[in-house]
């Protein structure tokens, strides 16, 4: 696997190339999910695309909020953008955490098996700085491939299992809500028993990824680490920092605390 980050510069040089990457644009506001299309609509990278987290990276129904959609329908999402092994991808959005991002090169590199894809490091603030420029309106249809993925479903653990792990539990949410003291989305507070909290803001500087030293040093450690979040969306940060760090890849615990905390009868730890 190919190092994960790719630089506004760099980019930039790609997409006057012969051959430029695919660029998924994934910007989302979780208070009105229209408002990252409407916001891209309004001016994005010349010839990218869009990718909603709600209609084009989860599911309607399933465990937790953001659950993964099914194979057969992410597929046709990948068919219906023309992408291919062959051509690389570039996914980015606008948030500091670049969150929605995220978990779009987790899905696509990790669980679709694409060979070549890649996060704008600093998101579209980045590329902006960098004098790079923007297009509104949309964009046209690309040409439809024909990829058939081969999903790796090894990389994700089911609540079952999560329950019965030893394995290290981290947790991407903010320190705030991993001790209980707020909980403005699921019905109960708190984190899984065991877990320790590892921010995924903390993997920034600046907007950017820290370098892949510090980040070695500042991950948790452990033999098996399951990563998790309030909805398996921040926790696909932690995954790419994981990556960046050159550290074996945590397994990802797709509904997570908001899967978890909905049945009362599972334990919550507080603090």
């Amino acid at each position: 696997m190919s190092f994960p980050l790719i630089q506004a510069a760099e980019l930039r040089d790609a997409l006057a190339s012969a051959h430029p990457p695919l660029v998924l644009d994934c910007r989302f506001r979780l208070t009105d999910p229209g408002e990252g299309h409407a916001l891209w609509r309004q001016g994005h990278i010349p010839g990218s695309h869009y990718l909603s987290l709600d209609e084009d990276l989860s599911a309607k129904e399933g465990g937790g909020r953001h659950p993964l959609p099914s194979k057969m329908a992410f597929s046709a999402t990948l068919r219906r953008l023309g992408l291919s092994p062959e051509r690389p991808v570039v996914v980015l959005d606008d948030m500091g955490g670049q969150l929605a991002a995220a978990r779009a090169w987790w899905m696509l590199a990790h669980w679709a098996g694409h060979p070549a894809v890649r996060l704008l490091d600093g998101g579209l603030a980045a590329w902006t700085a960098s004098g790079g420029e923007l297009q509104s309106g949309d964009a046209p249809q690309p040409e439809p491939s024909a990829w058939q993925p081969r999903f790796n479903d090894a990389g994700l653990i089911a609540l079952g299992d999560v329950a019965q792990s030893t394995a290290l539990k981290v947790d991407a949410r903010a320190g705030e809500r991993f001790r209980g003291e707020v909980e403005p989305l699921d019905p109960r507070p708190g984190h899984i028993p065991g877990a320790v909290n590892r921010p995924c803001s903390e993997n920034l500087v600046d907007g950017c990824f820290k370098e892949p030293a510090q980040l070695d040093r500042e991950l948790p450690v452990a033999d098996e680490v399951i990563a998790y979040c309030g909805s398996g969306v921040t926790a696909c940060h932690n995954l790419l920092a994981y990556e960046v760090a050159g550290r074996p890849l945590p397994r990802l615990y797709v509904g997570s605390w908001s899967e978890w905390c909905s049945d009362p009868a599972r334990p919550a730890e507080l603090g």
